[in-house]
């Protein structure tokens, strides 16, 4: 089987799944190459991977010949310079979520996508998750007639640290955290139209020293005139718990679980399980699945199925929602202009 060779930039908690993935899990996949600001991490990751080059500048990875592909797992503000280089130096390139900070950056992607035609897959890793692409086939089908409610429930068990939570580092909880719903709203429903959202710092009073928010409900109308409901939390103590819920003219599809391992212990008077923990454990079969498609995609010479058009209309999305939560007014998703942060 012919492998792609990939080059990993961004080693935080997430860039480690992806070295793992990269470098073990996937068929289609030998990772040459690993990059971080941090020279020391890279070195280590590379060690702990059999990877043959570590990098402390990425752009030294961007311009080794021996990486044929590129898959970007840096923090946000680095996204726009580093795709944009990946794809100027003919990388087919891949990068997580979300596609930016700002829409004027985001689109400056797009440019470099259309300008260089190089291969480019955005990371919205729900879509690979088991559960959601069961239901995107059974809506596609009909299963439950037409689909005229979405609900999306995101609540993290714990809050980030100030440094990452601050807007101008994540975007703030919209952008950085609401972006999944978002996309998977515009995937099972099609384009917003119009969003308006309210929010507050209820649980964690630090947050609102950086103009961040702890909890947050977006109301949403898609252009057809169907609803959906968003709501996020940053505190749901006891686990990490993602669900959605797809209300049909037949039925209805609800996707996610809380208990993490199969196995109820029944006393008297209490029955109890366990939770899922995090991200990294609740979706670690998507983005195992995900990172196989990108390398399936290149390899086969097969589009994209997330796309940067993807990132940046779900970036809107967040951005409107972001605004309809600062003024209280109703916001009109397309009109929401492409400005920098």
């Amino acid at each position: 089987m012919t492998r792609l060779s990939v080059g990993l930039i961004g080693l935080g908690r997430l860039g480690r799944v992806y070295a793992r993935d990269l470098s073990s899990r996937l068929a289609e996949t030998r990772l040459v190459a690993v990059a971080d600001t941090n020279g020391a991490l890279a070195k280590e990751i590379a060690a702990e991977f059999d990877v043959p080059r570590a990098y402390d500048r990425p752009d030294e990875l961007l311009h080794d010949a021996a990486v044929d592909a590129v898959v970007i797992v840096s923090p946000t503000h680095t996204h726009r310079s580093l795709v944009i280089a990946g794809l100027e130096a003919q990388k087919p390139t891949f990068c997580e979520k979300p596609p930016a900070l700002s829409l004027a950056e985001a689109g400056d992607m797009a440019d470099a996508e259309r300008r260089t035609g190089v291969f480019f897959q955005m990371g919205f890793m729900r879509r690979f998750d088991p559960g959601y692409a069961a239901a995107k086939r059974q809506v596609d089908e009909g299963r439950i007639g037409r689909v005229v409610v979405f609900k999306s429930t995101s609540r993290d068990p714990f809050p980030p640290s100030l440094t990452y939570a601050d807007p101008k580092s994540s975007g703030g909880i919209f952008i950085d955290m609401g972006i999944h719903d978002f996309d998977l709203a515009r995937w099972f429903m099609g384009d917003v139209a119009s969003v308006q959202a309210v929010g507050a710092v209820l649980a964690f009073p630090e947050l609102g020293t950086v103009g961040d928010r702890d909890n947050v409900i977006a109301t949403l109308t898609f252009s057809d005139g169907r609803l959906g409901v968003v709501d996020l939390t940053r505190n749901g103590c006891y686990g990490y718990d993602i669900s959605t819920d797809l209300l049909g003219t037949e039925g209805t599809i609800r996707v996610g679980y809380i208990r993490e391992t199969p196995l109820l212990v029944m006393t008297r008077n209490n029955v109890a399980h366990d939770t899922v923990p995090y991200f990294m454990e609740r979706f670690e079969r998507a983005y195992t699945l995900q990172l196989q498609n990108f390398a399936q995609n290149v390899l086969r010479e097969r589009p994209a199925p997330v796309t940067i058009h993807d990132g940046v209309e779900a970036l809107r999305v967040a951005v409107a929602a972001t605004r309809a939560c600062d003024t209280g007014m109703r916001v009109d998703v397309g009109g929401v202009a492409a400005e920098r942060v």
